[in-house]
């Protein structure tokens, strides 16, 4: 048997396994809420909860989109590795106090904190539409994402006999029919499995490149003469881009819907922050893997086109595999990793969206049954809409990456500063997001991204937070209403 064809077996042995997993937690739920569906009953302990947090932070952005990126940049990629620290740097400033509020209210959604903290304000409902919108568009681009990395990844590791299409397609379709039977308990359970595969995956394959390559040093020696501008030390322009993508990653993913979910569906604080301790330590074995395989790339594959080069982490496993005997059987583990990382960030992207449509942009009942059927109906609409999409090839992963996080950001100051400043008001909320998203939507469309190396996303936040500031200090009284002082106060 080949390794392509290996590869097909596992894949098909693979997805049978996760729908048996989903038929388990269709049978442990409790009844048809959202509270259940979307956050099984609250019940997620440390083990699953950690997983579910690590396999959906690391998605087929992180395997195959950071990759891809150091394989074009070189080292100065290593700062990668502070994107995802910046993160959980981030969490702690937005977790225990949205936990605390959240098992005290019972939210479902992101959009139920915004209700709870600006109640009895005139501007509460247009911010929420606004808040939701901008989630709804960025979780479309994430999915969007994962749907791509499914086809790169499938289609290269079994040389074509599964193509780019039904890479999309047919796992796209595993997802939604678990997600929909099972909901947050089969994802979260499906996570678990996907994560150990990950870890362990991504280290046997750092190890088995590094001495093909004759070590770190060696790998350095090679790159620098294939490509010596890929070990130079950056220049500002560059430095400032970095700082600035550690700012855009570490707020806007914290406000990731899936992952606010995720605060609300722990079984307590305690476990809440052990899961988020736990996560401090995995940007070391996982992001930073993934970018020294990314620039091993340079020496170990050789040129490849930018649309090419998110598929690197595919390439090597197939030459990895064709060695046969243990590496193939190495190989086929990594590649089930990679395609489990993938899917478990899909998963999540799906139940959210649901969600987030459902009850925060439909106004669905926080008990109603019916709440729950619509944002299965509305998960597989979306879905079946994205595929035609992913089946466009252009645009790299990393460029997806930053799309979504110049629009998730704008969503912070309603999250992280309504948490901490009790006198910020929804008008100011929803004029310094309004402001803020279009400087920033606006200065992309007109082609600048970037100004002086800094994201215009971050730019944007800049003046949102400012208009939030100026806008809530001369906001009337009426629009300064807290729906709880005390969980501002902490």
């Amino acid at each position: 048997m080949t390794f392509a064809q290996s590869c097909v077996v596992a894949l098909a042995v693979y997805l049978v396994l996760l729908l048996a997993v989903a038929e388990a937690a269709k049978r442990a739920r409790r009844d048809d809420s959202p509270n259940d569906h979307f956050l099984a009953s609250r019940e997620l302990g440390l083990f699953v909860l950690f997983l579910t947090l690590y396999a959906t932070a690391y998605s087929g952005n992180s395997l195959l989109g950071y990759p891809g990126r150091a394989y074009r940049s070189g080292f100065s990629f290593v700062m990668a590795t502070g994107f995802m620290l910046s993160i959980i740097v981030m969490f702690h400033a937005l977790a225990p106090k949205l936990r605390r509020a959240a098992e005290r209210h019972a939210f479902v959604t992101p959009g139920d904190w915004i209700r709870h903290r600006f109640a009895g304000q005139a501007a509460m409902k247009p911010l929420l539409l606004c808040v939701a919108t901008l989630m709804s568009i960025a979780m479309l681009n994430f999915l969007l994402a994962q749907l791509k990395a499914m086809g790169h990844v499938t289609s290269r590791l079994t040389d074509g006999m599964v193509p780019y299409w039904l890479g999309v397609v047919g796992i796209a379709l595993v997802i939604l029919v678990y997600e929909t039977r099972g909901g947050m308990r089969a994802v979260a359970w499906t996570d678990a499995v996907q994560g150990i595969l990950m870890a362990v995956g991504l280290t046997v394959l750092l190890a088995w490149l590094l001495d093909a390559t004759g070590g770190l040093t060696s790998l350095t020696l090679a790159v620098a003469e294939l490509r010596p501008e890929a070990v130079r030390v950056p220049d500002a322009a560059t430095n400032a881009n970095w700082f600035s993508t550690i700012a855009l990653l570490g707020i806007a993913s914290v406000v990731y819907p899936q992952a606010i979910q995720r605060i609300y569906a722990a079984k307590s604080a305690r476990v809440l922050a052990r899961a988020f301790a736990l996560m401090t330590f995995m940007p070391f074995v996982t992001t930073l893997v993934v970018t020294l395989i990314g620039i091993a790339a340079i020496a170990y594959v050789g040129p490849l086109s930018t649309a090419e080069s998110d598929e690197v982490l595919p390439i090597i496993l197939a030459t990895w595999g064709e060695a046969g005997g243990l590496p193939a059987v190495a190989s086929v583990l990594v590649f089930l990793g990679a395609l489990a990382a993938i899917m478990s960030t899909a998963d999540s992207c799906l139940l959210s969206l649901g969600a987030l449509v459902a009850r925060d942009l439909l106004g669905g009942s926080d008990t109603a049954v019916r709440t729950t059927q619509r944002g299965k109906l509305i998960a597989a609409i979306l879905l079946l809409a994205m595929i035609p999409l992913a089946l466009m090839r252009g645009i790299t992963l990393w460029h997806l990456i930053e799309l979504k996080m110049e629009l998730l950001i704008q969503c912070a100051p309603a999250f992280l500063l309504a948490l901490h400043w009790r006198r910020m008001s929804a008008s100011a909320a929803l004029a310094g997001l309004v402001v803020g998203t279009l400087f920033s939507v606006g200065l992309s469309l007109a082609g600048h991204g970037r100004l002086f190396g800094v994201h215009v996303g971050v730019l944007g936040l800049a003046i949102n937070v400012a208009v939030v500031v100026v806008g809530s200090f001369f906001a009337a009284p009426a629009d300064r209403l807290e729906g709880e002082p005390e969980v501002a106060r902490g």
